[in-house]
């Protein structure tokens, strides 16, 4: 600052010498000024032209404010510079790191356009990189489930699984995650062999189930001949007959259930869709489960728009609403309260089966959907349950583009409701809603 201050004075000093020879000293000061702010200009002219063209022009040799800027200015540069090599380096890393990984990896920019992608993606998805660069990943990989992610921005827990595009007898499940500034991470795993690994278990139990149908029906037709035979069968063989009779029937409805599932997961679109009477068959299952509550006396509270019905399977839908409300029954205390739901908000249609019964830990409600999880094994057994019910209810759901919400709390009872989209609803205006209370 120094020689900025003896600078202006030099300035001044030689405008008023000028000034007093002519006689003119506020010409003079006024001349002295104005060369001093020429000289400014040119100088910071000159600091411009290094900040922009630094290789073809020197930095202004200037002291005072001008080379405290220079300083300045190549301080920032080289904080930039280390900035932008540990910036390089860290991508260097995440590339060679997604390169040695197995799964491919693609990065999008905002409108789902490739901005990298690594080796795997060329093998799984069909995607070269630099070649497609910029090109949107829906026009490379044309898939409606594909599509549907990545409108919905995709996020955690949120996969789909598609064949790949490069061999259709590889099953692909790919991920979309945000990822940087407005960038998303496309991740597509390789999942043929756990695929066809589900498809061999499923295959399986399809076959087994279907081959332990004749030989159980057989021994059923013995035992209950031999139940009914007064003559032939000695009075101490009624009870043991009896269990027999009850645990071939348990049996039989696991077999009848495990094809069931069998089937929902082998298709996994409904081919021909029906109207579905949904009020009248929430009737239907509510006398069933009052019959079925008996002398343990529930009350039941039954509300029901009879104006919406569904579009699906008639018999798949029975089957996951009635292993809903049925299972509030069996896991409801003596008098307890359950409440049946069937509306319509926003969000799309709902049924919703609310109980008081004994409730549910939190750490078991992700797994109540999976074949034979069962929350209190003892329990379920007393009650006759074969575990399979709620893996129906989410096949069917899924099959119906549904969601299971569950909610539950331990001593005060849980929430079931199944979840429906609008599109799902088939209405007709000219019944109202009716409340039935038992």
């Amino acid at each position: 600052m120094r020689e900025d201050v003896l600078r202006i004075a030099a300035f001044l000093v030689i405008g008023a010498l000028l000034g007093v020879l002519v006689q003119q000293e506020t010409l003079g000061l006024l001349l002295a000024a104005l060369a001093y702010i020429v000289w400014e200009q040119r100088s910071l002219r000159r600091l411009l032209q290094w900040m922009e063209h630094r290789k073809r022009h020197p930095a202004p040799d200037v002291p005072g404010v001008f080379e405290e800027l220079c300083r300045g200015i190549d301080l920032i540069r080289d904080r930039n510079k280390s900035r932008k090599k540990k910036l390089s380096n860290y991508l260097k890393r995440f590339q060679e790191a997604t390169a040695a990984l197995p799964d491919a990896t693609v990065v999008l920019g905002p409108n789902g356009e490739i901005e990298w992608a690594n080796l795997p993606a060329r093998e799984h998805l069909g995607v070269r990189w630099p070649q497609d660069a910029r090109q949107r990943i829906i026009n490379l990989v044309r898939h409606p489930d594909l599509v549907a992610l990545m409108k919905s921005g995709g996020g955690p827990g949120k996969t789909v699984e598609i064949p790949s595009p490069v061999d259709a007898s590889r099953q692909l499940a790919i991920l979309v995650a945000p990822y940087g500034k407005h960038q998303k991470l496309l991740v597509a795993r390789d999942v043929t062999r756990l695929h066809r690994l589900n498809q061999t278990r499923s295959d399986f139990v399809a076959n087994v189930s279907h081959e332990l149908r004749t030989p159980l029906t057989v021994i059923s037709g013995y035992i209950e001949t031999l139940s009914f035979d007064e003559q032939n069968c000695p009075p101490q063989w009624k009870p043991l007959l009896g269990q027999m009779q009850t645990q071939a029937q348990r049996m039989q409805g696991i077999i009848e259930e495990l094809l069931m599932l069998s089937r929902l997961e082998q298709e996994d679109s409904i081919a021909d869709q029906e109207v579905v009477l949904v009020p009248e068959m929430l009737n239907k299952i509510y006398q069933q489960a009052q019959a079925l509550s008996g002398e343990r006396g529930h009350i039941f509270y039954l509300e029901v728009d009879q104006e919406l019905r569904l579009l699906g399977n008639e018999r798949e839908i029975y089957s996951a609403f009635s292993n809903i409300i049925f299972n509030a029954v069996q896991y409801t205390s003596p008098r307890g309260v359950i409440r049946i739901r069937w509306y319509r908000d926003s969000a799309g249609v709902h049924l919703e089966v609310r109980d008081t019964g004994i409730g549910i830990p939190p750490q078991h409600i992700p797994r109540l959907t999976e074949r034979f999880y069962r929350v209190d094994r003892s329990r379920s057994r007393e009650k006759g349950g074969t575990g399979l019910g709620l893996a129906i209810v989410k096949h069917v759901l899924n099959r119906h583009k549904a969601k299971l919400h569950v909610e539950s709390t331990v001593g005060e009872g849980s929430l079931f409701r199944c979840d429906f989209p609008a599109t799902a609803i088939v209405e007709n205006p000219a019944v109202e809603s009716t409340n039935l209370r038992a």
